[in-house]
């Protein structure tokens, strides 16, 4: 391991070949987290790099040489967002009973407050940029102008060929490289403050998450024309039984098209927004409704005939039961008496 001594970048290099002192180096870096391999004596653990020292940002390339998972399990206390990119081989993330795959097309983003583990082939070689939990929520509530009720989550899987995350890979690989040959420029603390805010910020933008459709209002960005369409749709019939083909027909575009256009706009399907909308609609019922009536009432006026199931989707979108939204209101209005 080496460490340069100038105070605006830090200089990280590290090869290891024991599995403890591979996992102490990363967590020092992403935070806590278990590493696992079916082969510890094989480990050939590789990671070079810089620390931008105004936030702390990490841009470099990482190895393990052999098979390996990272898991997750304490999420609150991961202090960072990692992202990486294969360059070769190719990685799996799980979680929520679902798995992605990343491979030199596709970035991947493992999330603070997620449990989840990331299976790294013996032959993935890949880009590795960390941002803190800290500097990320920081950006976000300047973006914004206030501060954030829940944590910022993004859609776990980064286009590295098309669109804006494919803009923000080069950019964040352009820095690696730069890195690589020179620091003259990057030593003076103006500008790489300038390089992690760019970074920061045009993840925030770039890859979707749950801030995403505040973020285009705020900033004042104009959804595609057969976008407005299907959006207003969903808004004007939330609550009809509407499917899939309806919204299709009322964008004007092809169905392929309307995903990818919900994908990159509101980082979700056509009918998962649909839900989510509902959902919310339900929300801002229960907590409007003097009357308190019955959850169920409300839940399946929105379209939800699966009460069991619209529960359990409240709880993980809202982090609450709606009887704990309910009971929330209902204290707060006997105290405005």
């Amino acid at each position: 391991m080496s460490t340069s001594p100038d105070v605006h970048v830090r200089d990280i290099r590290i090869e290891r070949h024991d599995l403890s002192g591979a996992h102490q180096w990363m967590a020092d870096i992403c935070g806590p987290h278990w590493l696992k391999t079916s082969h510890p004596n094989r480990i050939q653990f590789h990671h070079s790099g810089n620390v931008l020292k105004s936030m702390s940002t990490t841009l470099g390339m990482i190895e393990y040489g052999t098979d390996v998972t990272v898991g997750i399990e304490d999420a609150e206390f991961l202090t960072s967002y990692s992202l990486s990119l294969p360059l070769t081989g190719e990685q799996h993330l799980s979680k929520n009973g679902c798995q992605v795959s990343s491979d030199p097309d596709r970035g991947i983003i493992v999330s603070p407050h997620e449990c989840q583990e990331l299976s790294i082939a013996g032959d993935c070689r890949k880009v590795h940029v960390v941002i803190t939990r800290a500097a990320m929520r920081k950006s976000l509530e300047d973006m914004l102008q206030r501060s954030l009720e829940t944590p910022l989550r993004f859609e776990p899987v980064m286009d590295a060929v098309n669109g804006a995350s494919a803009s923000w890979w080069r950019m964040a690989r352009y820095f690696i490289g730069e890195l690589e040959r020179s620091r003259d420029l990057y030593d003076q603390t103006f500008f790489t403050r300038d390089v992690e805010s760019s970074l920061i910020k045009g993840l925030i933008l770039a890859q979707p998450n749950n801030y995403s459709e505040e973020l285009r209002n705020v900033l004042g960005v104009k959804l595609p024309h057969y976008l407005i369409r299907a959006k207003q749709y969903i808004h004007e019939n939330a609550r009809e039984a509407l499917h899939l083909e309806d919204i299709e027909a009322v964008s004007g575009v092809s169905r392929f098209k309307l995903f990818e256009g919900f994908k990159q706009y509101f980082g979700m399907s056509p009918m998962a927004y649909l839900k989510k909308h509902r959902l919310g609609c339900v929300r801002q019922e229960i907590l409007e409704d003097s009357s308190a009536r019955n959850i169920s009432v409300i839940a399946m006026g929105w379209g939800f005939t699966h009460l069991g199931r619209f529960s359990s989707e409240y709880r993980k979108l809202f982090r609450e039961t709606p009887s704990m939204t309910l009971h929330r209101n209902e204290v707060r209005r006997n105290r405005s008496y």
